[in-house]
């Protein structure tokens, strides 16, 4: 025989959020620290004029936490008008590599354009230079237990 649901069971939904200003961007910044992701999940198309990495991001707006344990989920962010990708920090011929994201920031230039700064832990940094701010995040899985079992911690 199954449990019934709760209440609070029903407020967590996918995130599904964008950003077209630098304090929408805080927001989806907050929520992809301590993402996880190979280097093999991030690309960039040109033609597109979009970057992406699909990430495994550890969920720190879920309230349940004490209930179930830590826990992450495969998410999409994507920046669209992208003119330029640089790098730095980072091998790209390790097909192996495991990046940690810590922050996305943004750099306004003249008339919308700027830059968007993607930090690694380490010293790491992908930084995309944009015609226009317009960045998404979006849940693509359900979310699974943290395989640490631990709630990152960056000893503040």
């Amino acid at each position: 025989m199954s449990d019934d649901a709760l209440f609070e069971d029903g407020r967590e939904a996918p995130l599904n959020l964008g950003a077209l200003a630098s304090d929408d961007l805080e927001v989806i910044s907050s929520l992809v620290q301590d993402a996880v992701f190979p280097i093999s999940e991030m690309a960039w198309r040109a033609g597109e004029r979009r970057f992406a990495l699909l990430l495994n991001r550890f969920r720190w707006e879920d309230d349940g936490r004490d209930r179930h344990g830590p826990e992450r989920v495969r998410a999409l962010l994507v920046v669209d008008n992208v003119l330029r990708v640089a790098s730095q920090g980072i091998d790209r011929r390790d097909p192996d590599l495991i990046l940690s994201l810590m922050a996305v920031t943004f750099e306004a230039g003249e008339d919308g354009t700027g830059q968007v700064l993607m930090t690694l832990a380490g010293d790491g940094a992908i930084r995309l230079e944009v015609e226009a701010l317009e960045v998404t995040l979006k849940d693509v899985t359900q979310p699974y237990a943290a395989p640490s079992g631990k709630t990152p911690d960056h000893g503040a």
